[in-house]
Order: structure tokens, then C-alpha cells, then sequence
């Protein structure tokens, strides 16, 4: 009787620390990690190492809530990286001049940011629209988005690179706050409050965590799911054209063939790897603020290490397989 009560404790403790490292694993792996760079890594624990590692991650963080939110409706967007790419090439051509003939450069940056935006908010509506309307599969969807916005993106310039590194954009975003403190880490911040909030505290997170959980039961219940859908397919399209803005402002330049290029891919696994279900009906903001960090910072740990990139992008697939796998269980 002793022995089997023993045996019964062990199940549970082994239980126990499986289900910690299910919901903390991203985490747990995270804070290992950093360990390491401080004991290993020259330099890791100076102000300017760590808001590096900060300003890098970004673009891929605000794609990623964005993503967190289409991935909890059951979803998926990879059209982003290409949205950014369009982003920074109308935002270059209005503050240039070369669209509305706008010649002050500073008139035109505050007129090309918010149209930028605008129509990065709408191209993400029209995937809503596709999704939800024509019930094209998302992954379908946005795949056509992606071909199309990055061809339109490049036509426009013929392919070409523009470099502005005088712009508006380039030294507000990319300077700092009190001297210190990077402004692209600030509108990170902002974001992921604002939406951390909104999935905690709002009566559209439940709307759109249980259209993600069962589309149909959702509907019985009275929960306006296309619209739900077709509002978060939106801010994933203005999340992108955000992020795309962060992207030209810290490279001083727009180039429609690379930029973007491969973040939705980032964006996913930050999500996966965060623990938000790519099943649907389960989101988590903070799990995918650890995701995009953990990622970001492996890169750069193997870039010390003087690892080639190509090893490092197997190893982030690894995680993402692990991280699915992990999430099985957990259903299971």
C-alpha cells in the first residue's frame, strides 16, 4: 500500500513538471539562455548589447501579435512580411514626393505614415474578406495576398532600393528617448500592452477566442464571427505596416524585394513557440513576447558563436516542432 502510494506521489510529481514545462517551457528556456550570454558572452549584460537584441526584435514582435491574434481564431496570415514591404515603399514614394508630388519632406512623411497604414489595415481587411466571404482557407488566402503585394510592391519601383537616410521617419523612430531609451522599443511596448489588455479585459477576446475554438457554436451563441474575423485579419494587416515602418526606419532605407521577406515565417514561430495553440481558440500576448525574444536572441547567441545562419534557422524549425509537439500533449 506504501509502495503504490509512493508510486501515485511520483506520477503526479512527474505530471506536475510536465505540465510546468508545457505552460513555462518558452520561458525556462529563455532565462537559460540568458544565463549563458552572461556567463559566456562578451558584453551581454551592457545597456547597449541588450537594447540591440531589443530594437532587432521589433518588427518580428509586433508581426507576431498581430499573427497571435489570427492564430487564435483558428487562422493563419503570411502575408505580412509582404505588407511591410509594400508599407515602406508607399511611404517612401509619398515623403519623396514621387506619388503626390508633396515637396517638403516633412508634410510628406506625416501624410505618407498614416495612408502607409491605412492601406496595410485594409489589404489585411480584404484577407478578412476572403477568409470569411468567399471562404477561402486562410493559408490560401493570404498566400495570394503575399504573391500579389510583394509583385505590386516591386513593379512599382522596378525592384529598385531607395536609401533616405535624412528622412523624418528615419531620425525620429530610430533615435532615443531621454538619451537612452530606443523609441522603436517604445511603440513595441505600447503594442503589446494595448493588445495584452485587450485579450485580458475586453468582450472581443472572448468573441474571437471562440470563433477560434468553434466556429459554429460561436454562432449559435450569438458571437458576429465575420466581422470578428474580418477585424482581426485587419490589425494583423496594420500590425505589418507598423512593423514595416520600424524595419525602414532602423535600416534607413526600402527595398521591395527583401523586406519583410521570411518575418512571417519569424512572426509564427514566435507565436508557437510562445504557447498559443496553432489549433485556435487560446491566445497568449506574453507567451509570444517570450517566443519573439527567445528566437531573436538564439540568433544572435550563434552569431557569437560564429555559427552560420542556415544552422541557426534548423535549430529555430527544431524549437517550432518541439513547441507543437508540446502543445499536443497539453491538448491530449
Amino acid at each position: 500500500m506504501i509502495r503504490l502510494e509512493q508510486r501515485l506521489t511520483t506520477l503526479k510529481e512527474l505530471r506536475g513538471l510536465r505540465t510546468i514545462g508545457q505552460d513555462y517551457g518558452a520561458l525556462i528556456a529563455l532565462v537559460v539562455l540568458i544565463i549563458f550570454n552572461v556567463l559566456f558572452t562578451r558584453q551581454f549584460n551592457s545597456w547597449i548589447s541588450i537594447t540591440d537584441l531589443l530594437v532587432h526584435v521589433t518588427p518580428t514582435l509586433i508581426l507576431g501579435v498581430g499573427m497571435t491574434l489570427v492564430i487564435a481564431t483558428g487562422g493563419i496570415d503570411i502575408s505580412v512580411g509582404s505588407i511591410m514591404g509594400l508599407t515602406g515603399i508607399l511611404t517612401y514614394l509619398i515623403f519623396s514626393g514621387k506619388l503626390f508630388g508633396i515637396q517638403n519632406i516633412v508634410l510628406g512623411t506625416a501624410v505618407a505614415m498614416p495612408i502607409a497604414l491605412v492601406v496595410a489595415a485594409l489589404i489585411g481587411a480584404f484577407n478578412g474578406l476572403l477568409v470569411t466571404r468567399f471562404k477561402v482557407q486562410p493559408i490560401v488566402a493570404t498566400l495570394i495576398t503575399l504573391i500579389t503585394i510583394r509583385g505590386v510592391a516591386e513593379v512599382t519601383v522596378n525592384g529598385f532600393q531607395f536609401a533616405f537616410l535624412s528622412a523624418p521617419i528615419v531620425s525620429w523612430l530610430s533615435g532615443n528617448l531621454f538619451g537612452f531609451l530606443p523609441r522603436q522599443v517604445i511603440l513595441m511596448a505600447v503594442i503589446v500592452a494595448i493588445f495584452a489588455w485587450l485579450m485580458r479585459a475586453t468582450a472581443f477576446s472572448r468573441y474571437l477566442l471562440a470563433a477560434g475554438g468553434n466556429q459554429s457554436a460561436a454562432r449559435l451563441a450569438g458571437v458576429p464571427v465575420n466581422r470578428v474575423l474580418i477585424i482581426v485579419y485587419a490589425i494583423s494587416g496594420l500590425l505589418a505596416g507598423i512593423a514595416g515602418l520600424a524595419y525602414i526606419a532602423f535600416d534607413s532605407a526600402a527595398n521591395p524585394v527583401t523586406d519583410g521577406l521570411g518575418k512571417e515565417l519569424d512572426a509564427i514561430a514566435a507565436v508557437a513557440v510562445g504557447g498559443t495553440r496553432l489549433t485556435g481558440g487560446h491566445a497568449t500576448i506574453v507567451g509570444t513576447v517570450v517566443g519573439a525574444i527567445f528566437i531573436q536572441l538564439i540568433r544572435q547567441t550563434l552569431v557569437a558563436l560564429n555559427v552560420p545562419n542556415d544552422i541557426a534557422s534548423i535549430i529555430i524549425g527544431m524549437l517550432i516542432v518541439l513547441a507543437v509537439f508540446l502543445q499536443r500533449q497539453r491538448k491530449a
